[in-house]
């Protein structure tokens, strides 16, 4: 059951603006977004009984984010006079925006002797009008006719600065004695309250409900009836929130869901102009917002209107990270790396592919590179593979042309042409490592990258082995080993040559070959550096195992270079092939470390790509200089001696090299070959005739 003094109050309330009823906060108010709703950054309370230095301490919490400038308080005259006090005191003078709730309105003990600190204030006061009837009636009372108002008397005191006869008067007070002939507006300043209106229609607005309610619970009944006694307090509101009425001055009365009435404000300024001070009216809400934003003047007499926000809008490619407890304030954080900004709060990776543009809004693809014919990277190899290929060619020309000289028969002339076929190839291989990828590309360069260094170490191998065997064989017995003749070398080195084929053929058949784009090769730390490498699908690992089988037939033929170590030199090749293998290993040792020590650079495409084509092409020259150039000098320049020596039986000529070592270590001082011509001469013959 609700007391009756309460329910009026309560219905009064309702009518009354929410802002009435919030007093005692500080609030700072921030823009938040561009269509101009507002946030608040932070909430100070108003003790109900302030401690000395409260309100500074509140204008310095107020002032820890100096962007946000615009302060809404809800605070009675008192505490609002005070706070304006502490602003000064504290050198805020046009700093903070103020905006006032009703409390403030259009009242001049707040901002009296604050003139300067509260310039630009905006208040509110409820739209209202005068109630004519109400000043008719309030003017003619007196003590006489009003004493059923216990607190008129008090009133009558204050108002003419009077004292009734039942309180004493002290003497030198300066306050004279109440003669009850004072007159309200005549002899004091008198001005309707605002509220009156609001206390009206909550009286009609109450007498509606309880005569609705009656009606409902008590029909054809005069007075209360036992639904009504007690009144349900609940029930009670319900009616009151379901009325529709006009009030005193002609405004609809009725509640909303929230059982609040529809707001209706006056806007004004607290505007100074020529010295003198005023509220100006700037405005009214009514449903929707009038502003008059000409009429409106700021602090230091600007026009323009200031801003108030807590943080910055952040730049393009910035997230905003939001301060906790404070919803409309943010640190703003670059999206870095290979992110970009995916919306205000947001940042997210760009696709593998693609790379943040330059201010981090978007991503776009990632500059595709391969290693281009005009790069320094490759013009070396291609010069040393072109010149490379051109002494091979003279070479070819050379034995071509000189087919039947002994010097030519000499050093196998199968053989001899296999192994060319070899270098001519590891040259070739430059190109093809160079040339844009492709599935074509990419397939040939599994097929010869291993083949030619495969063709000229099978080709070596079989030329040491037969070397070796010949003069193992030697030492046992006066008959010639078995497959020394030119076809059966032949048949050996393509043997071993298509070990590597077969290799070839079953990667193909589980890993068709491609091109494809890393872009993890170059994704450095800048992604603006970032590329993707168009390149085969061969893997560093892939590589080893494609080289590993030509690794092995020149390692195993070292081997057989360093057993034929004591041949003399002027048998056969044993030496030149030896010295060959010997500079080759250290060419490849070389190789390994350069080639592997490269994996984390961003370089590495070129390096290593450079530096394998550049192995091949050293490989081949150092195979063509050691073993073919002394051959075609001799046969070019020194043409007396490219003739046939005598000619002995092969058990004779094995015999005589294989004593000439045991006996006489100067044999080697033999001119111009003499033996090894003869030897190979007898071989050359000797497989021809099988």
């Amino acid at each position: 059951m609700m007391k009756p003094g309460s329910i009026h109050l309560s219905v009064a309330r309702a009518l009354m603006p929410r802002s009435v009823l919030m007093e005692g906060h500080v609030c700072s108010e921030v823009v938040f977004d561009p269509d101009r709703s507002v946030c608040i950054s932070q909430s100070v309370k108003i003790q109900r009984e302030p401690r000395p230095g409260e309100f500074v301490k509140i204008i310095q919490r107020l002032s820890d984010n100096p962007n946000a400038r615009v302060v809404i308080i809800f605070a009675n005259e008192d505490d609002i006079r005070r706070l304006l006090q502490a602003a000064e005191r504290e050198n805020k003078i046009g700093h903070f925006l103020w905006v006032g709730s009703d409390s403030w309105g259009s009242k001049i003990s707040p901002v009296e002797h604050q003139e300067r600190v509260a310039e630009g204030a905006i208040t509110i006061l409820p739209k209202r009008q005068s109630i004519r009837g109400f000043d008719r009636y309030f003017i003619s009372r007196t003590l006489e006719n009003n004493r059923r108002n216990i607190w008129f008397a008090e009133f009558w005191e204050n108002n003419f600065n009077c004292k009734l006869s039942r309180h004493p008067l002290k003497k030198g007070s300066g306050i004279k004695k109440c003669t009850n002939e004072e007159r309200i507006g005549k002899d004091s300043l008198y001005e309707q309250e605002g509220k009156v209106q609001f206390v009206i229609d909550a009286v009609y607005a109450m007498a509606h409900a309880l005569h609705n309610m009656h009606q409902d619970l008590c029909p054809g009944r005069v007075g209360l009836c036992s639904r009504m006694d007690p009144i349900n307090g609940t029930l009670l509101l319900k009616y009151i929130r379901n009325i529709n009425i006009t009030g005193i001055a002609g405004n609809p009365v009725l509640f909303n869901e929230n059982g609040d009435a529809p707001g209706r404000y006056e806007i004004y300024q607290y505007q100074r102009r020529n010295g003198s001070s005023e509220y100006k009216k700037i405005g009214h809400w009514t449903d929707h917002l009038h502003l008059n934003i000409q009429s409106m003047q700021w602090p230091g007499g600007v026009q323009q209107v200031p801003t108030s926000i807590c943080s910055q809008p952040c730049k393009p490619g910035e997230r905003k990270k939001v301060v906790k407890g404070m919803p409309c304030c943010w640190h703003c954080e670059l999206c870095d790396g290979y992110q970009y900004q995916h919306d205000l709060t947001t940042c997210k990776m760009c696709r593998f592919d693609l790379r943040p543009n330059a201010n981090h809004t978007g991503c776009q693809p990632i500059p595709i590179v391969k290693l281009e014919w005009s790069s320094p990277w490759a013009v070396i190899p291609v010069l040393l593979a072109i010149a490379g290929i051109m002494a091979t060619m003279f070479v070819v020309v050379t034995f071509i042309r000189y087919n039947d000289t002994p010097i030519v028969k000499a050093s196998g002339r199968e053989l001899s042409y296999v192994l060319l076929t070899g270098i001519f190839l590891c040259y070739a291989t430059t190109f093809l490592m160079i040339s844009a990828p492709d599935a074509g590309i990419c397939a040939l360069r599994r097929i010869f990258l291993g083949l030619g260094m495969s063709i000229s170490y099978a080709a070596m191998l079989t030329k040491t082995n037969r070397i070796y065997r010949i003069f193992e064989q030697g030492k046992v017995s006066v008959s010639a080993p078995r497959f020394i003749s030119p076809a059966s070398q032949l048949v050996i080195t393509f043997s071993l040559i298509s070990v590597q084929l077969l290799g070839v053929c079953i990667w193909f058949s589980m890993d068709p070959s491609e091109a494809l784009i890393d872009y993890e090769d170059q994704r450095t730390v800048n992604p603006q550096l970032a590329r993707g490498v168009l390149k085969c699908d061969i893997s560093d690992l892939s590589l080893i195992l494609l080289l590993g089988y030509s690794m092995l037939l020149m390692v195993t033929c070292t081997v057989y270079a360093i057993k034929t170590r004591g041949v003399p030199e002027t048998f056969n090749e044993a030496k030149p092939i030896g010295f060959t293998m010997y500079t080759t290993c250290i060419i490849w040792l070389a190789f390994i470390p350069i080639f592997f020590g490269t994996s984390q650079s961003t370089e590495k495409m070129y390096i290593q790509t450079t530096t394998l084509t550049i192995s091949v092409s050293l490989s081949a020259s150092v195979s063509l200089g050691l073993l073919y150039m002394p051959k075609v000098y001799v046969v070019l320049f020194h043409p007396e001696q490219n003739v046939p020596k005598r000619t002995r039986s092969l058990k004779a000529v094995v015999t005589a090299a294989t004593m000439s070592n045991k006996f006489n270590p100067k044999a080697s001082l033999r001119p111009n070959g003499e033996a090894r011509t003869e030897l190979c001469h007898n071989l050359e013959t000797q497989g021809d005739s099988l």
